[in-house]
């Protein structure tokens, strides 16, 4: 998600809470949340496929495979 859409979305919360918001802008602004959401978990997912954990006989395995088993 880039700057601008970051942007927007705090506009339209500054002005619903000074004025309301049209219905147009209502729409725009759950879609840019839903949207904003989504690349959120994907960053969150990434970084915890990254992790390896070292196990007590001193193997490391991805956390990502630990799981799966």
């Amino acid at each position: 998600m880039d700057e601008i859409k970051i942007k927007r979305i705090n506009e339209l919360y500054h002005k619903s809470k000074q004025e309301g918001l049209s219905r147009q802008e209502k729409e725009e602004q759950a879609a840019l949340r839903a949207e904003y959401i989504a690349a959120i978990r994907a960053n969150l997912r990434g970084s915890l496929e990254q992790i390896s954990v070292v196990e007590q006989d001193g193997s490391v395995t991805e956390l990502s495979k630990r799981n799966e088993n």
